[in-house]
């Protein structure tokens, strides 16, 4: 097989997986907004139990960087490709198992109970998937093109989006309000079993990854990954999640947040909002590769940060437009914020992540940064913004505030970061402790060397030696 057919190969199985997962955690933060406060997280004040709905939301974002640490040891021991098997596996259990959990009505307060174990078991699934599908798309990539194949596995997050509000939008449309709460949610839930069956098919064909094949091959399989990312990284575990903050915090203000203020507070209907959404995707989905491609002409960092001040100069505008309360004003808002101005931020994110760090550890690393960002900024948005709407008679100035916050956050996070486009990626650098440990022994052989050698006398060497010999001789006397 050609590397041509090879790289399709490649970027199939990154994106179909990664769409699939994506579109299996996406359902729940949707459904969150429009049932579950009503059918689990019962209470009588509604917004309490909105508010208890986005929690458990944020629950699984907790969860994910333990999903990060389990996996990425098995994916730095044994290798990104049975890892990603086993992430897929278990978000399509857990998925399909929320799909026929009973109601608060029918089984009390267990049901909300199973509902977050189940959460939590789609976070565990994530937090691991995410840095595998990256890391199949990156290490296979040639570096100059690395950017481009690197945003597709990022283009699993908005597909998988896509297909949960695509979904969900079709059974709203065709049944009745009363009846999408009793019944109708519940379908795609159930019906993902069949995509799950669809990707391990895909992944299945796969090798595993050049970087990883070297790093076995050579014998530099990591003992411990999670110690010595931390001995040894942790610097660049903090640069990824500031980076990350300001990719995940505005995402789900721009499409998990805007289903319930558009719905509950601006007049929307849940399927205006949630078509928005859906044509924003398609937009910010074909944005990606072109961005990731201009990333491997013009450097990681300086596609980010543009992304990034887009974020800071829309943050108010996004608001103005949505106040407008007419669904063309609603449309171009979540175009723009979603679809344009994220696009940039989030399609080199995967990669630049990659890039600055070790094949011995990078699985870790990338899933460890990623997904505390993730937990901090992610799951947190929807809760905070709500909390804030709350807090200041349902003004959107707090909310806008929060959304410059994270993009300072993550500006002052990547000034430090090295662009590595069109460079090798660092295979098998040598811990810092191991590094000075070479040395030391090289400075020591040199040492004894150089104390060992004969050295040769010149005859003044001689003659100064001699007289000196005879001076300490006639002192002596």
């Amino acid at each position: 097989m050609n590397d041509k057919n090879v790289m399709r190969k490649v970027w199939i199985a990154s994106l179909v997986g990664s769409s699939i997962e994506w579109f299996d955690y996406f359902l729940y933060g949707t459904v969150a907004g429009l049932v579950f406060y009503k059918i689990f997280f019962v209470a009588d004040d509604p917004t309490v139990g909105l508010l208890l709905s986005y929690a458990s939301l944020a629950l699984a974002f907790i969860i994910r960087p333990f999903g990060g640490i389990i996996f990425g040891y098995i994916g730095d021991k044994i290798g990104r490709k049975r890892t990603l098997v086993l992430t897929l596996s278990i978000m399509g259990i857990a998925t399909v198992l929320m799909g026929l959990l009973p109601t608060y009505q029918a089984i009390g307060v267990a049901a909300p109970i199973i509902l977050i174990i189940l959460r939590l078991v789609q976070g565990l699934g994530i937090g691991g998937e995410w840095g595998g599908a990256v890391l199949l798309a990156v290490e296979y990539a040639p570096k100059e093109k690395r950017g481009f194949y690197g945003a597709f596995p990022q283009m699993g997050v908005t597909i998988g989006l896509f297909l949960g509000s695509g979904a969900l939008s079709f059974i709203t449309a065709v049944v009745s309000p009363e009846s999408f709460i009793a019944w109708g949610w519940r379908i795609p839930f159930i019906l993902s079993v069949l995509l799950v069956i669809f990707g391990l098919w895909i992944r299945k064909g796969l090798d595993e990854t050049p970087s990883f094949i070297k790093m076995r091959e050579a014998g530099e399989i990591s003992k411990l990954p999670f110690v010595e990312i931390f001995r040894n990284q942790w610097k660049e575990v903090i640069i990824a999640v500031g980076g990350k903050v300001v990719e995940t915090a505005p995402f789900y203000i721009f499409s998990t947040f805007i289903v319930s203020y558009g719905t509950n507070h601006l007049g929307f209907t849940s399927s205006q909002v949630l078509i928005s959404i859906m044509i924003a995707t398609i937009v910010t989905t074909l944005l990606m590769p072109i961005m990731g491609r201009l990333s491997d002409k013009i450097g990681r960092k300086n596609v980010y940060i543009s992304g990034v001040n887009g974020i800071i100069l829309f943050a108010f505008p996004y608001f103005w437009l949505l106040e407008q309360r007419t669904f063309i004003t609603l449309l171009i808002a979540t175009v723009l914020g979603l679809g344009v101005i994220w696009s940039p931020i989030t399609a080199v994110l995967g990669t630049m992540f990659s890039e600055i760090f070790d094949a011995r550890v990078r699985y870790t690393g990338v899933s460890l940064g990623y997904q505390i960002g993730a937990a901090v900024a992610g799951g947190t948005a929807p809760l905070i913004a709500t909390w804030l709407l709350v807090q200041f008679n349902n003004s959107y100035v707090p909310v806008a505030l929060y959304i410059i916050l994270t993009a300072i956050i993550s500006l002052i996070a990547v000034i430090t970061v090295r662009d590595k486009s069109n460079q090798e990626l660092g295979e098998f650098n040598k811990p810092n402790n191991e590094v000075e440990k070479e040395l030391k022994n090289i400075l020591n052989r040199w040492r004894k060397l150089i104390s060992n050698s004969p050295k040769k006398k010149s005859p003044q060497m001689r003659a100064a030696n001699d007289d000196g010999t005879s001076k300490k001789s006639i002192r002596g006397m």
